[in-house]
């Protein structure tokens, strides 16, 4: 069955929104699905160059004609949902949500502020993890959004929708959300972790599909891999920004902010341990490498890879154990990793 599902490997921001956009692109998918809530936000380049940070809304929702699918696994800022779609201006008619997916409200969000999660694991504090702990405590305190009246018109049966798309023989992306290294099960560094699983297996789980579906699973790693802002747990070989604009010889400063809070992330230099486990428990077919462009200015110049690149790519298979399919070299642009090869042979 046609699924492919994309994962992060390290603590998120790896590049999934993007992955997931180009993939919906080459595979002529039309149905994406997203996991997760409104406490990650996923960047994506639209056709006309506008850039968007999508909290809610699978990243291909900037395609034309995209059926955006929330499932029963989702966690949703009713809010943050209805602005989205009335930014890229798409018909409430192309969003599908689930019945049982979970909204996450005022009091969600309160309970997160008032027990300060951000001083003591660097939680974003937007409510997805109270909502949650209301949906597992079974006493009546979560809301579904077959409550919100506002979302009646988009509700289906989604594994029922998933499967019948299957059944045609079409093409389903589910986007995951966060990394695996932030795994609520998986992750070493308990607390410091999300309130979900953020494998591929969960995330299937989640939508409403088997695991036999899935025939691609698509796995997302950055060269400086990074963590939230505040006390967010350990980060092996944490730098700084300014190495980063240093090292790289950029005429520009390097620094990124988280999507949600927008508070300056922590980074680090590429390290395989996070990275050889997730492949062990996602076991994914491919694998992609984004902001390589961080390693050499010129590559933002060109837009196509360098010598230093590809020293760092060989580097990084041969600590992880598995051939790189894919590099990233900015916001809107992945080149196949043989394509990459030749044009650094080009350049010698």
């Amino acid at each position: 069955m046609p699924v492919t599902v994309v994962v992060g490997g390290q603590f998120g921001s790896e590049g999934k929104g993007k992955v997931t956009q180009l993939l919906a692109e080459r595979l002529r998918s039309r149905v994406t699905v997203r996991v997760g809530g409104p406490n990650s936000g996923h960047t994506v380049v639209a056709a006309d160059g506008r850039s968007f940070v999508l909290r809610q809304l699978p990243s291909a929702a900037v395609l034309p004609e995209m059926l955006c699918v929330l499932g029963p696994g989702s966690y949703i800022d009713v809010e943050v949902l209805l602005q989205e779609i009335r930014l890229l201006g798409i018909s409430p008619q192309q969003v599908k949500i689930d019945p049982s997916a979970v909204i996450v409200t005022d009091q969600a969000r309160c309970a997160e502020i008032e027990a300060k999660l951000f001083q003591s694991i660097g939680s974003t504090e937007t409510g997805t993890g109270a909502a949650v702990a209301a949906r597992l405590a079974r006493d009546g305190s979560a809301t579904f959004a077959h409550n919100v009246p506002k979302l009646t018109s988009m509700l289906v049966d989604v594994p029922a929708l998933l499967r019948r798309r299957l059944n045609a023989g079409q093409r389903v992306i589910v986007e995951g959300t966060q990394g695996f290294g932030l795994s609520l099960l998986h992750a070493r560094e308990y607390p410091f972790v999300t309130s979900r699983d953020t494998s591929a297996a969960s995330f299937v789980s989640e939508v409403g599909l088997s695991p036999l579906d899935v025939d691609d699973v698509v796995m997302v790693l950055r060269a400086f891999p990074i963590r939230v802002a505040g006390n967010s747990g350990p980060l092996p070989r944490e730098i700084d920004w300014v190495t980063i604009t240093t090292v790289g010889g950029h005429d520009h400063v390097i620094e990124e902010r988280t999507s949600v809070t927008k508070r300056v992330r922590r980074v680090a230099r590429f390290d395989t341990e996070v990275v050889r486990r997730a492949i062990q428990i996602n076991a994914p077919t491919t694998i992609v490498l984004n902001h390589l462009d961080y390693l050499d200015h010129s590559c933002c110049v060109s837009g196509g890879p360098s010598q230093a690149t590809e020293d760092f790519v060989k580097q990084v298979e041969e600590s992880i154990r598995r051939a790189v399919d894919y590099i990233g070299l900015s916001p809107a642009l992945l080149i196949p990793r043989r394509l990459a090869l030749r044009v650094s042979a080009a350049r010698v």
